[in-house]
């Protein structure tokens, strides 16, 4: 073998152990877990999956118009039941849900 096939053998195979660590990040990326009402986080934000049934005593800020879906942290896509959040890092909230640290989308 020549110095040139050594060379691109050894270009390919270190493409090809790049490309499939990129597929297998990809993949758990969107098998991410959905945050929890009871994890500890979620729960001294307030978060819940359903805006409707956020503590209105607790949090009077709170509007029945604020969901995950128009918060500023949501990293869904347009249209999607759940994404991730910058707040809860490695999970997914509801669309729907809420939490305090809700801000508007600019």
């Amino acid at each position: 073998m020549s110095a040139q096939t050594k060379t691109t053998r050894r270009v390919f195979m270190m493409q090809n152990a790049l490309a499939s660590a990129a597929v297998l990040l990809a993949v758990d990326a969107h098998a991410q877990a959905m945050v929890s009402e009871s994890d500890p986080q979620a729960a001294a934000l307030g978060y819940v999956a359903d805006t409707a049934k956020a503590n209105g005593k607790k949090f009077p800020n709170h509007k029945a118009s604020q969901a995950c879906s128009g918060c500023a942290l949501y990293q869904g896509g347009a249209g999607s039941a759940a994404g991730g959040c910058g707040i809860f890092p490695g999970k997914q909230v509801a669309a729907k849900g809420w939490c305090s640290a809700w801000a508007k989308k600019a």
